[in-house]
């Protein structure tokens, strides 16, 4: 006879799963929309006329019924404001760093439930500025962190040319002059946020 041990899961989705079949393909670094549904009660059918413009279903809400990076444990996690170790960069350092990181991207996590768990802490980045339009989110950076009760570690997130490059339109990997939004957290949905500026 086998004996069974209690598991605290720790597993994240690696895609994004829809409400409906409608949705599809749904998939968390789509690009921005023309007229995103910012504020917009997307519960019901529009019925005045601003809202029948704006990037929405009329049936269905746009949000993912288990986004990408979501997963359940028996305990909870809390995150700190994401800080960075430096707020601007000279983009010809960008530039020069190959793999090597310019920046580091720190949070605090903690676990404020009742038992040991793992988190598997995300990072995803936004770049708002680029000549060529860049997914709303990208995920750039993960870590599985244990934790005791009450327990807070400090993670940190290495970002140099590797993760903040992209393809222009001579299909060359290079960085702009740009702002990147910094989220960091347990899903796609991460709310805690900070930027990072790449300067001439």
């Amino acid at each position: 006879m086998c004996c069974s041990a209690t598991v605290n899961p720790s597993g994240k989705l690696p895609a994004s799963l829809p409400r409906a079949v409608g949705q599809e393909p749904l998939y968390y670094a789509q690009l921005p929309t023309g007229r995103p549904a910012v504020n917009a009660d997307l519960s019901h059918m529009p019925t005045d006329s601003p809202s029948k413009f704006l990037s929405r279903y009329v049936d269905e809400e746009n949000s993912a019924l288990f986004p990408f990076g979501w997963g359940l444990s028996y305990t909870r996690f809390s995150y700190s404001k994401p800080t960075v170790s430096r707020e601007s960069v000279p983009l010809k350092e960008v530039l020069a760093s190959g793999q090597s990181p310019v920046v580091k991207v720190g949070v605090d996590v903690r676990n404020t439930g009742s038992v040991a768990g793992t988190e598997v802490v995300q990072m995803y980045i936004r770049n708002t500025a680029a000549s060529v339009e860049q997914p709303v989110r990208e995920l750039k950076g993960f870590a599985r962190v244990q934790l005791a009760p009450g327990e807070s570690k400090h993670v940190q997130f290495p970002l140099g040319f590797d993760e903040l490059n992209f393809y222009n339109v001579e299909v060359r990997r290079t960085v702009e002059p740009t702002t990147y939004k910094i989220w960091v957290g347990g899903s796609s949905l991460a709310t805690e946020e900070t930027s990072l500026k790449i300067v001439e």
